[in-house]
């Protein structure tokens, strides 16, 4: 029996990029989706596992795989989406945005934001625990978005994992969090299922920041660590993007490893906070 040897190791790295590049130009032409443009290390790594998990020996019959078999497709798009997220995920951020947000917040009639790339949700709900607990939930709308509908399945169903209560309650406390975190959820004999008061204001919709366009105006938006996975001319993009999305004195929220720095969009915002990568629109 043939005993199945990776190949990438010993590969011609020119080869190598000539073949990822004709099975991203071969999706996008085919498909729609677009990742051209996403940074080549995290692609690389993601386009090999999924020739090694396919059983095959090269990029290009895995490429031949996706362009007749849409079902490896799905399993290769699953792949270039980024699910890393956990309940009030880098507390300190919850923290700089009750203390420096949250007033600004308070001056307004209703509330919209927009959290891209929400994954499972579990910070979307957190957000909104957050402004449940400051008294904003009511008159507030978050559009939770991302390209991946199994994740997004998993997000508007508010279920998560019990094991993972006892760390999401740290954070919460490390957050700011006011209450008993339990309140907000049941356990079932799945897990735990989040109060539906909490989804009551949340709209989870597929969309695609390469290539879908703005489609409201927003007092906040949240992006965090997904534009460090897009090349510097795809985070141009998005960010042009988060630019006509937000209105004036509107608040971008970016992750603990991106800048608004050396974009085409610098000198349209003012920091808020440096340290959690909080930004407010100002032109």
């Amino acid at each position: 029996m043939n005993q199945f040897i990776p190949v990438e190791k010993n590969i011609d790295e020119e080869l190598e990029k000539i073949e990822i590049h004709l099975l991203l130009e071969g999706i996008f032409l085919h498909y729609g989706y677009d990742y051209r443009n996403y940074a080549y290390p995290s692609i690389r790594r993601r386009v090999w596992h999924r020739v090694h998990a396919e059983k095959l020996l090269t990029i290009t019959s895995l490429l031949e795989k996706v362009l007749y078999d849409s079902a490896c497709l799905q399993r290769l798009l699953a792949d270039f989406s980024i699910n890393v997220t956990e309940m009030f995920r880098d507390p300190s951020f919850f923290l700089e945005f009750k203390e420096k947000v949250i007033p600004l917040l308070k001056t307004y009639p209703s509330i919209r934001i927009w959290h891209a790339g929400c994954s499972t949700g579990e910070e979307v709900y957190s957000m909104a625990i957050l402004l449940h607990e400051e008294g904003l939930y009511e008159k507030t709308k978050i559009y939770a978005t991302d390209i991946n509908t199994d994740v997004l399945r998993v997000a508007k169903s508010g279920q998560f994992p019990l094991e993972n209560m006892k760390k999401y309650t740290n954070n919460y406390l490390q957050a700011g969090g006011e209450r008993a975190f339990s309140d907000y959820y049941k356990v079932t004999d799945t897990g735990v299922k989040f109060d539906s008061s909490l989804s009551k204001n949340l709209v989870f919709a597929q969309h695609n920041l390469v290539t879908d366009s703005s489609f409201n105006e927003f007092h906040v938006i949240l992006c965090r660590n997904v534009l460090i996975y897009f090349n510097r001319e795809l985070q141009n993009k998005v960010h042009q993007l988060f630019y006509d999305s937000l209105g004036m004195f509107g608040v971008l929220c970016l992750g603990n490893k991106e800048s608004i720095n050396y974009t085409n969009m610098n000198d349209y915002y003012e920091v808020i906070s440096q340290s959690q990568k909080i930004y407010k629109k100002i032109k």
